[in-house]
């Protein structure tokens, strides 16, 4: 085939010494072509096997009986008719709805901000430091940071975008093989939906007992109080301890001896997680329209909140030796194997890589997004943030321990003991104190609430891009929000009777755990960097941004980061001991199982998914290997050029 100079169209040439192919080319929308760049198809068995470039003669094209002409092309003011069946697509798609983007790039910069900066930055952070050798954490911590967090980050957000798909159908379209990282990744967000938000409501049972004049944790004539609260004796230590611990046991938890004995359900705790609940719906119930709305407030305003505290925490005396005891490096500690496993586990939970959130709220970014510089900006915002949080957190816990007289580990918490029984403790000692509660508070609601909604935006679009014919039509989508939100609340009421935070703990431990994230993640790498391809992946990221990306980010997808993650996988399961709850009590062999089922229940996706789809394909290995390669992105192209969307098809 030749090319004139009389007309804009697009026309395809077909390269190949070794097979014949079949071939079909429609233009969706035609316009001016000029300038388009050529749009290759590689084939890992034979190179080269098609490249769509621009053409410009009017004629109609044709050869061995196949018309390649271009419906509804304009060609020196004349239109080409467009076929009966283009029409009858046409229509087909018009009853369904578009799949939305976002309005502007700082909406999805607040959304993934609003995602990635949560509670793990404000109670488990800070935690973390001061036990692994303060100052000296950071060294693992960044290390981490640069071989796993960041390349991870950066290749589901551009795996979104260029696939323009959710968590499942992304991994689908890039190699079918391993579609098994969607559903696991999904598993993960559907178990972490089941109870990340019930620390949502035990923080808005808290807000609401923030709005009075005095607290209900600064006085023990309350029937919750123990014996010891009116300790005789002066001792603030002990009377802080018998007032805020069974607070939070006996009258938010009102927690049983044993998940054996679930008891009755907290109906007051039950009512704050339906409104969660009901918050959350509202603010995704529309997809990313009211989705970037709503982040402009919940990413913003825990913002605030922690710069309030951070200068009304280093105002107080005793803050500096808080802030010492959190930052002063114990370069020792560097040679104990868990200060690197808790660093990494820590960015795996804190950046939300290898739940397909990253990926969904990619998918909704032009495709043209500079993908790469927010990826950058977002991770040393997320890890800046975790960093201001630690001299909020440790300047109040600084200022506790002075006036109690104690060392500052004996005040430091982790996780909900930070929230629910350190820092409400440090509250009672300050001025104002109920204000200071409510903001504290409220920062808590907030961070966590960005981070479930996306969660539960995550797992409707893979959904949606699984079934669109089903899902993308007017009120369905809603209504799939509203199954999800139903179903979540009724599997969480059972972590809000007496015996739930047994579960509660069960599922934290094993259903989100650092080794499913791990294993997730290093079948993500091997996937791109070794079955899809790293340099392969780099000329689609370039085609979008204009430039490649920093060389060795690539590498570490080929080597570094599934080298790193399987390590720190293996060495978490050499290490592994069994859950308790309080250091006390050691849950039943039976606890143990079920818990060790939820951990499975998203790693066994990858390897099943794998095993089913080569069961169902007939055929030698060479033949499999074709088919599959048939079903994935190397058959199918999609480019968006100026006014023109080609789409390519190749049937072996």
């Amino acid at each position: 085939m030749t090319c004139t100079d009389k007309a804009h169209i697009c026309s395809w040439h077909l390269f190949s010494s070794r097979k014949h192919y079949k071939e079909q080319v429609r233009v969706w929308h035609a316009g001016v072509c000029a300038s388009l760049p050529s749009l290759a198809l590689h084939s890992p068995n034979f190179g080269l096997i098609a490249q769509l470039v621009l053409s410009t003669t009017k004629e109609t094209l044709s050869e061995g009986g196949m018309d390649y002409s271009v419906p509804g092309a304009v060609s020196n003011g004349e239109t080409v008719p467009v076929q009966p069946s283009v029409e009858k697509e046409k229509e087909e798609e018009d009853e369904t709805l578009e799949r939305g983007q976002w309005n502007n790039k700082l909406e999805y910069v607040l959304s993934v901000a609003g995602e990635i900066i949560g509670l793990g930055n404000v109670w488990r952070f800070p935690y973390l430091c001061y036990k692994n050798g303060g100052g000296a954490f950071f060294i693992p911590y960044l290390i981490f940071l640069f071989t796993c967090g960041i390349p991870v980050f950066f290749l589901e957000t551009a795996l979104g975008q260029y696939t323009s798909q959710g968590g499942v159908t992304a991994w689908r379209r890039i190699c079918p093989l391993f579609e098994g990282i969607g559903y696991a990744s999904q598993v993960i967000v559907v178990l972490l939906n089941f109870y990340y938000i019930v620390v949502l409501a035990w923080a808005l049972f808290y807000l609401f007992s923030s709005f009075t004049i005095d607290l209900p944790w600064g006085s023990c004539d309350h029937e919750w109080n123990t014996g010891g609260c009116g300790e005789p004796f002066g001792s603030r230590k002990r009377h802080l301890g018998a007032v805020f611990f069974p607070l939070y046991r006996r009258r938010v938890l009102k927690i049983s001896d044993g998940i054996q004995h679930l008891g009755s359900l907290r109906w007051e705790l039950a009512l704050c997680l339906l409104l969660a609940w009901i918050i959350c719906y509202f603010c995704i119930w529309k997809g990313v329209k009211s989705t970037g709305k709503v982040v402009y407030f919940t990413a913003t305003f825990p913002y605030l909140m922690l710069v309030v505290l951070l200068i009304r925490g280093v105002s107080l005396p005793g803050a500096s030796q808080g802030i010492l005891f959190y930052l002063y490096p114990d370069l020792s500690r560097l040679g104990d194997p868990q200060v690197w496993m808790d660093a990494g586990t820590q960015i795996f939970f804190s950046y939300a890589i290898c739940l397909g959130c990253l990926t969904a709220l990619g998918s909704y970014n032009k495709y043209h997004n500079n993908c790469y510089r927010d990826c950058v900006a977002l991770c040393f915002l997320n890890s800046g943030t975790s960093f201001v949080a630690g001299f909020a957190i440790f300047s109040i816990l600084g200022f506790m321990a002075e006036e109690q007289g104690v060392p500052i580990a004996e005040v430091a918490e982790s996780g909900p003991g930070l929230a629910f029984i350190a820092y409400p403790r440090a509250v009672v000692m300050l001025p104002f104190s109920p204000l200071w509660a409510c903001f504290f508070f409220l920062m808590v609601v907030l961070l966590g609430l960005d981070s479930q909604f996306v969660c539960v935006e995550s797992l409707v679009t893979a959904l949606v891009d699984m079934y669109p014919t089903i899902f993308r039509k007017k009120n369905r989508r809603e209504t799939l929000i509203l199954m999800v939100s139903i179903l979540s609340y009724l599997v969480g009421l059972v972590m809000l009777t007496e015996g739930g935070m047994y579960v509660f703990q069960l599922f934290d431990y094993y259903a989100a755990s650092g080794m499913c994230l791990l294993f997730v993640a290093i079948f993500e790498t091997l996937c791109i960097a070794w079955v899809y391809g790293a340099e392969r992946f780099y000329n689609n990221i370039e085609d979008m941004i204009g430039y490649r990306p920093w060389s060795i980010i690539k590498y570490c997808w080929l080597f570094i980061t599934p080298a790193v993650c399987l390590a720190t996988f293996l060495f978490s399961l050499i290490k592994y001991t069994p859950l308790t709850y309080n250091k006390k009590y050691v849950y039943p062999w039976w606890g143990d199982t079920l818990g060790w089922l939820l951990a499975l229940s998203s790693m066994v996706c990858i390897p099943l998914w794998i095993v089913y789809k080569l069961s169902t394909i007939k055929g030698s290995l060479r033949e499999v290997r074709l088919k599959l390669w048939d079903q994935g992105m190397g058959c199918t192209a999609v480019q968006p050029f100026k006014g023109v969307v080609c789409v390519l098809q190749v049937d072996w």
